[in-house]
């Protein structure tokens, strides 16, 4: 039986992370995730299991800490518009400064790439997307019933739009857009369906 080698798992898994992030799961191996953790491959194994396995937790991890919390935030926010605009002024800052710059957004880098093709991995993305529409949807909601919506715009149809526009900032930042064109790109969107000119406002 061979040796198992005690580590952080948790530690380990948020190593696992940033690898799979920055790098994506197909151009990353075993040997990458032992050099990154210093955790020998047996310890992996019998840890997490192979590399797919390893890849999928590690996606739930990154939702859970990650994608999650802002759904929740946005979903609960009473703002309305504002809380939207808020919500893709954080996500240009995360995609194009900091450390985690150009990494993209691992569940939109999912969505594009080889591992989707993984049953549990598709089931978890659209599980995800689900619930970023559903926060979406519950913001607009919010926003028609403050009189900040054009009276055209229909909360379902505008909730899948502005989900896949959250998925094109992450892609196109990934892609090495820059942060202000981005944001020239998400304002006029959202100027384009609030009332009064497009800024969220009511009448006096």
């Amino acid at each position: 039986m061979p040796d198992i080698k005690h580590f952080d798992a948790d530690a380990t898994l948020d190593t696992v992370v940033r690898l799979f992030w920055r790098d994506g799961m197909v151009s990353t191996g075993i040997q990458d995730v032992v050099s990154a953790t210093g955790v020998n491959r047996s310890s992996l194994y019998a840890t997490f299991g192979g590399k797919q396995e390893l890849y999928r937790a590690a996606l739930r991890r990154y939702a859970e800490r990650r994608s999650q919390p802002a759904f929740r935030r946005l979903a609960e926010d009473e703002r309305g518009l504002p809380a939207v605009r808020d919500f893709f002024a954080e996500l240009i800052e995360a995609c194009c400064h900091g450390e985690y710059a150009r990494w993209g957004c691992m569940i939109s880098n999912a969505h594009a790439g080889a591992e989707s093709g993984d049953p549990e991995v598709r089931a978890l993305l659209d599980r995800l997307y689900r619930e970023l529409r559903g926060s979406l949807h519950a913001a607009l909601v919010t926003a028609g019933r403050l009189n900040q919506l054009d009276p055209g715009v229909d909360p379902d149809s505008m909730a899948e739009a502005l989900a896949l526009l959250a998925h094109g900032v992450n892609l196109r930042s990934r892609a090495g857009v820059d942060a202000r064109t981005l944001h020239r790109t998400v304002t006029a969107t959202l100027d384009a369906i609030g009332a009064i000119g497009g800024h969220g406002t009511t009448a006096p």
